[in-house]
């Protein structure tokens, strides 16, 4: 019998109308914004009068630096959550939503896999409820509204060749990386230098999954830095007047999805940004609302626990208030491999030695865990041709971290496949043992809060940056956003900003290219090595495998 695809299997689930699954999580039909029979938003007044409730467990999953293997940090978390129900928990949900610049390019949709998806798959990797177009076009909107300042009278003394808000696609497009706009004649505007990033990159994009209610989130769109004057003095979106009708735009984007697992169970899925650019995490609305009507949250953090889980911990918990009570590492046999040298077409060969080596990247992971004092679990997401003494091999290495390995097999079990990993979970939330806490604190110097990253998480021994972007932190520190913390942008598939620097390497310096202000969001952008905010597609992009087959229906999305 042949295997059925990710797309396939969630395309046969029997889907129950989405006002039913709300009715699980005690929303009235009359409080949700359907978008057909299988995904809603759940209205602002709901969630308003439920703020009074106790919150439930908070649990992050995150995983070991990400290989071309996979790794199934989504599929993990829909596994998970499913795992939870089964065994009798209230449990829910939350997830980023997809990017278009993945699902076209090589990473794929972002709905998990086989028994563990959410679904409608393909709306969710696709349009969903037009959130992301909502940010681009609320981004945009401030871009072209700074450049008509400067076209007419320039009343704020904008200089454009100090305008720093660049403009966004959800695409992943290299030729945008750098434009000139402008061009045409004087009422085509003021010639400049410009350029895209992807709109997952984008400060709006941060704040929408930042802020705590849509007056937290004018207020923040409205203290965007976009740009300085002649004089050099930072200019605000608050003197363009334009965090009004950017907040029209994002109003009712603001309000969280919810959609179901392959197994009916609830899922809210909102915001989406990239963890290796910007800091990995779905909406704090959508976290907050999950924390009152569930008593087990399960969510993910972008990449690996050194971009993603870093990021939840440094910069999500922090602003919103958040104290996680466990946290799932997810690792494949495959991955590990990789780690420890094999090449792709091998890892289905048994390989002890090459595991060995590899499980170095584990515990590079479960040690920076535990500076955030918050107990871990390993989630070994099992596929066909790993063997028993493979795992066998990275539960005695977990023993040495005084942590448990927990064998899941959820992508062909779905919840029945994570109920051990459930049962876990549930017994470390439920102990009390979490003393969260944050990496660094909010005095430390900004130049300290990205070395104590550097050498801590990354295992570096220092960072370097050149005059100029050291003189930026000391300007960000005297313009009085000293407090921030740091967002790191680095490559996704190491520790270093090397990307073919496997395992677990130490030695190496971490290169600081660029900084950038997120006033709005509240945190400093940390540009590390050669990481782009404007992705590129492959060689062969995952959009030449898509289609609509004659019954309309979409073939090829993975």
């Amino acid at each position: 019998m042949a295997v059925r695809s990710d797309i396939e299997i969630a395309q046969a689930a029997a889907v129950q109308p989405i006002s039913q699954i709300a009715e699980k999580l005690g929303i009235p039909a009359a409080s949700l914004i359907p978008y057909g029979n299988d995904k809603a938003k759940i209205a602002a007044d709901f969630i308003k009068t439920i703020n009074d409730k106790k919150d439930g467990k908070l649990i992050l999953v995150t995983a070991v630096s990400p290989t071309p293997a996979g790794e199934g940090k989504t599929t993990t978390t829909v596994g998970l959550g499913d795992g939870l129900n089964k065994i009798g928990k209230n449990a829910l949900i939350c997830l980023r939503e997809p990017s278009l610049g993945p699902c076209f390019g090589m990473k794929g949709g972002a709905a998990g896999g086989g028994y563990a998806q959410v679904v409608p798959m393909t709306d969710i990797n696709l349009h969903f409820t037009g959130d992301f177009h909502a940010i681009g076009a609320a981004h945009n909107l401030l871009s072209a509204l700074i450049d008509n300042h400067m076209h007419w009278e320039n009343e704020l003394d904008i200089d454009p060749r100090r305008v720093t808000w660049r403009r966004v696609v959800d695409m992943n497009d290299r030729a945008l990386r750098s434009i000139t706009s402008g061009l045409g004649g004087f009422h085509n505007g003021v010639v400049r230098e410009a350029g895209f990033d992807i709109t997952v990159a984008s400060e709006v994009m941060a704040i929408f999954c930042l802020a705590t209610s849509l007056e937290d989130l004018e207020n923040r769109l409205g203290n965007i830095v976009f740009g300085y004057t002649r004089k050099n003095e930072p200019v605000t979106v608050r003197e363009l007047n334009a965090h009004g009708a950017m907040t029209a735009l994002l109003k009712d984007a603001l309000q969280p999805n919810l959609v179901q697992t392959i197994e009916n169970n609830p899922a809210l899925m909102h915001g989406g940004p990239f963890a290796n650019i910007a800091h990995g995490c779905n909406s704090v609305m959508a976290t907050s609302t999950a924390l009152k009507l569930a008593d087990y949250v399960i969510t993910e953090a972008g990449f690996g626990a050194d971009l993603g889980a870093e990021k939840f911990f440094n910069i999500k918990c922090r602003k919103a208030g958040l104290k996680p009570n466990a946290v799932v590492l997810v690792a494949t046999i495959k991955a590990l491999k990789m780690q420890g040298g094999v090449a792709k077409s091998d890892l289905a060969q048994e390989n002890i030695e090459a595991l060995q080596l590899g499980l170095k990247n584990l515990g590079r992971h479960l040690r920076n865990l535990a500076h955030f004092g918050v107990p871990a679990v390993v989630a070994v997401n099992r596929y066909t041709a790993d063997t028993d003494a493979e795992v066998d091999a990275v539960r005695t290495y977990c023993t040495e971290f005084g942590v448990e390995a927990v064998n899941c097999t959820h992508w062909a079990d779905g919840g029945e496949g994570a109920t051990k990993l459930a049962e876990k979970v549930a017994a470390i939330a439920d102990s009390g043992a979490a003393q969260f806490r944050t990496l660094y604190t909010d005095e430390l110097s900004l130049w300290n809060k990205a070395k104590r990253v550097a050498t801590a998480i990354y295992g570096a021994d220092d960072i370097i940056a050149d005059k100029k972007v050291r003189e930026q932190f000391a300007q960000f520190e005297k313009e009085g956003y000293g407090k921030y913390p740091v967002c790191m942008a680095k490559t996704q598939y190491s520790f270093s900003t090397d990307p073919n620097l496997l395992g677990a390497p130490t030695g190496h310096v971490v290169p600081i290219r660029e900084v950038r202000l997120a006033a709005g969001a509240e945190f400093i952008v940390v540009v590390c090595g050669a990481i782009m905010t404007m992705p590129g597609l492959p060689r062969v992009p995952a959009a030449n495998a898509i289609s609509v087959n004659k019954q309309g229906r979409i073939e090829g999305l993975f």
